[in-house]
């Protein structure tokens, strides 16, 4: 159970995943959006990028943000042989990510923000992902009836795929659902 005392918490991401996890900690939150670039510096190392997004996202409150308020952001990115997987634009680039990530291990790294007018802090977590070979027609299957194109690496791993083809997960299974909710229990306790 955590006390925020005066504080309120702003959830700044329409995530219906980072809403359910959020929600399960027993904070009570209020959602706000701004739609921000997700883009970073081709220099910066891929495991740096979801928490420099995540940095970017809460800079955009920075202006705007009250006394009594902390703004949580986050961003999730798939990282497969050094490279990002984004969010798919569409199908034919949804079944290539999975065909490459098909048989092999993956990183999925979180990075989350939290912004109040007094201090700002930036996390990352990752955690390490093994798929089991996948086939043409499973992917095409997943395609077609759950459309990953709002999510990093084309899959959520609480969908149908992550029933069937996540071998193991070495790390918390939350920062794969994109927040890793036990940092954010630790610094809310500790705010």
């Amino acid at each position: 159970m955590i006390d925020l005392g005066t504080y309120k918490l702003i959830l700044a991401s329409q995530s219906p995943r980072r809403k359910e996890l959020l929600k399960g900690l027993g904070i009570e939150f209020e959602v706000r959006i701004k739609d921000i670039k997700e883009d970073f510096p081709t220099d910066l190392h891929p495991s740096d990028v979801a928490g420099y997004l995540s940095a970017k996202k809460a800079v955009a409150f920075q202006e705007e943000i009250e006394p009594s308020q902390i703004v949580l952001t986050s961003d999730t990115v798939v990282i497969l042989d050094g490279k990002i997987l984004g969010k798919p634009v569409d199908e034919a680039d949804a079944f290539n990510m999975l065909y490459a990530l098909s048989g092999k291990s993956h990183l999925v790294s979180t990075g989350i923000t939290f912004l109040s007018k007094e201090k700002t802090l930036t996390l990352s977590d990752t955690a390490k992902v093994f798929f089991k070979e996948l086939s043409n027609t499973e992917i095409d299957y997943y395609i077609s009836n759950f459309r990953p194109f709002d999510k990093a690496g084309a899959y959520g791993i609480q969908e149908w795929i992550g029933f069937v083809g996540v071998e193991k997960i070495e790390g918390s299974y939350f920062t794969v659902m994109g927040l890793p909710i036990h940092l954010v229990y630790d610094v809310l306790k500790n705010w």
